[in-house]
């Protein structure tokens, strides 16, 4: 039974799991939950990273009520939910909005991996889908923050279905000029990976966040072979091309203040062209 003193220590103080100290909760929340002492990167909820990311008071959340789904009726997967409800008071793993950043007009879809390991479930594939939608409807810029496990087990094919709406979707945003912003933090894997999140004009990373389909230990399993150190790690996909920049949480909002900016410029020849090159020499 947990007792009072273990309760207060609880709200006041959070331990970090990679150097094992405490600090207090109030320093890990104004480091945008990256440890003050080590600087180990700590699950950011939904809404404490669309806090930190757009002005005060411009948020309007999009699809707020969508409910969760369960379509193959699964054994005691509507239990899971209603857990996963009361500990994280979202109705599932991703939180969309429009809002604006730097002043400047935007949609952005947040995974957050408390709620089912950030798992795309039929629901979490509807709502990106409609943010993108909606950002292509009203001409807006497009983020998406990833942090997933992949495909939800419990609703099978209806699942695996989401790779092909939210790719297509994406495709036909992008078909029209839309600025599509994937910023990919730990983990980002599976079917996530596989779609959209690795379909952005620009593809943004954490400091050490685990990017790839399969796990690293599938993969060692599978070829009997040690693979490289550090591999799919941000570092290591930013040294081979597949991340264009890795982002500290400190810089999230500067950075994606001077794309934004940069893309709003009325700019001749290619747009897109302009913000890599920044992108790259930044």
């Amino acid at each position: 039974m947990t007792s009072l003193k273990d309760s207060f220590q609880s709200m006041v103080f959070i331990d970090c799991p990679a150097c094992k100290r405490r600090a207090l909760k109030s320093k890990w929340e104004k480091n945008y939950y990256v440890c003050p002492i080590c600087g180990h990167y700590r699950a950011m909820s939904a809404h404490d990273r669309l806090s930190a990311l757009l002005d005060p008071g411009s948020m309007h959340e999009l699809d707020r009520k969508y409910p969760a789904a369960d379509p193959l009726q699964f054994p005691d997967y509507q239990e899971k939910l209603k857990l996963q409800k009361q500990k994280t008071g979202l109705n599932e793993a991703v939180v969309t909005a429009t809002g604006k950043i730097g002043g400047m007009n935007c949609v952005v879809a947040v995974l957050d991996s408390r709620f089912f390991m950030g798992s795309m479930s039929s629901a979490v594939g509807e709502k990106v889908t409609r943010a993108v939608e909606h950002a292509a409807a009203e001409k807006l810029p497009l983020i998406i923050f990833s942090a997933s496990g992949g495909a939800r087990m419990q609703e099978g094919i209806y699942s695996l279905m989401q790779m092909a709406k939210t790719a297509s979707a994406i495709e036909e945003f992008s078909s029209q000029g839309g600025l599509y912003i994937s910023y990919l933090t730990h983990p980002t894997t599976g079917g996530v990976t596989a779609s959209f999140a690795t379909l952005g004009d620009i593809t943004l990373a954490e400091p050490g966040a685990l990017i790839g389909f399969a796990g690293p230990r599938v993969i060692e399993q599978t070829i009997h072979a040690k693979l490289p150190k550090g591999f799919q790690r941000s570092e290591y996909l930013e040294s081979h091309g597949f991340v264009d920049k890795i982002v500290p949480r400190s810089e999230m909002r500067s950075t994606l203040i001077d794309l934004l900016r940069l893309h709003n410029q009325k700019t001749s020849g290619n747009g897109f062209t302009i913000i890599r090159d920044f992108v790259q020499k930044a």
